[in-house]
């Protein structure tokens, strides 16, 4: 039987089993974006701790899309030296190293980026009540937002990642793309459900040109906008088949407008929507959002709802969690 501590090979990776440290922004960069060496240990004590994939958390691509004053950029070749240091410290620990990158659309602050938000209609985000009202992307602006994706990619390989993860989750940019509730477009980019997503598709392709297709890209899927009125996990199964037939080589399941904060509904709460893409799909499919208990995590596993779980705030209280949840799983066989 298929359980946790079950490698998972696929994409030309192997995962040494299935946990997986989730993005989790650190806030530890430097006011330019670079890497830390705090932002190193951060990453390199949880993959020494055995997890068998590290997701770095989300890094901007363009600086108008920076969410926050302490997040990592690879929006620039001068994140080069830090991003590698940061991926030969995961990889020397034997997990699967993966850089998320995003583009924070009207999650921005220009108080931030000195730049109003761009996003792909002039609404404030459901997620910010404070929010600025971004600028709508004209053409020209959406043919630089997928090289932005491509470029940062090209940086992640080249500083040693095994695969990036493009953030189409939490009320980013491609969620808000995604989402009936922040795009009002009448072009090709908004109206029907294909042409909302289809900005997630030129995005894995753009990044495809650059990197090779025998270089993974993930995806962290928004499944359910959680908000009347947006998108559903039935929108989001037919998003993951269309990402799947694109190349996407893994698809990591999470809130869309709606994001991760716990909505006090306890432990697995995306896990349904993990399950539902599972079957709609044949690529594997992650999870995480409240889930703390190692036999939690193999019960996902074992019965076939997720294919690798992601361990977030327990993992953040503590960076041995994972050698502590395979020793109690293989005391018990």
């Amino acid at each position: 039987m298929t359980t946790l501590l079950t490698p998972l090979s696929f994409a030309g990776l192997t995962l040494r089993n299935r946990i997986a440290m989730p993005p989790m922004w650190s806030g530890k960069a430097t006011p330019d974006g670079m890497v830390t060496d705090a932002i190193i240990e951060y990453h390199r004590a949880r993959a020494a701790a055995g997890t068998g994939l590290v997701i770095v958390e989300h890094s901007f691509v363009h600086p108008r899309g920076r969410h926050s004053s302490t997040q990592i950029g690879v929006h620039s070749d001068a994140c080069a030296e830090g991003l590698a240091r940061l991926a030969g410290a995961i990889t020397a620990e034997g997990a699967v190293a993966c850089l998320q990158v995003s583009h924070a659309g009207s999650r921005s602050y220009s108080r931030i980026t000195g730049m109003p938000p761009l996003a792909p209609s002039a609404c404030r985000n459901p997620r910010e009540v404070h929010g600025e009202i971004p600028e709508a992307a004209g053409r020209a602006q959406i043919e630089e937002l997928i090289e932005a994706f491509a470029a940062a990619a090209v940086r992640a390989r080249e500083a040693g990642f095994h695969a990036v993860e493009i953030h189409a989750a939490h009320g980013f940019l491609l969620s808000q793309f995604l989402s009936p509730l922040t795009n009002f477009r009448d072009d090709e980019y908004g109206g029907d459900e294909d042409r909302r997503g289809r900005l997630h598709l030129e995005v894995v392709a753009g990044t495809q040109r650059r990197v090779g297709k025998a270089f993974p890209i993930f995806v962290r899927l928004g499944a359910c906008d959680e908000y009347d009125g947006g998108v559903t996990i039935d929108a989001a199964c037919r998003a993951a088949i269309r990402l799947q037939a694109s190349g996407v080589a893994l698809i990591d399941v999470s809130g869309g407008l709606a994001g991760s904060d716990d909505p006090g509904r306890g432990p697995g709460y995306f896990v349904d929507y993990a399950s539902a893409i599972k079957q709609a799909v044949t690529i594997p499919v992650a999870v995480a959002g409240g889930i703390s208990e190692a036999a939690h995590a193999d019960h996902l596993v074992r019965t076939g709802k997720a294919d690798v779980v992601g361990v977030g705030r327990a993992m953040l209280d503590d960076p041995a969690w994972t050698r502590g949840a395979i020793a109690t799983l293989s005391s018990q066989g």
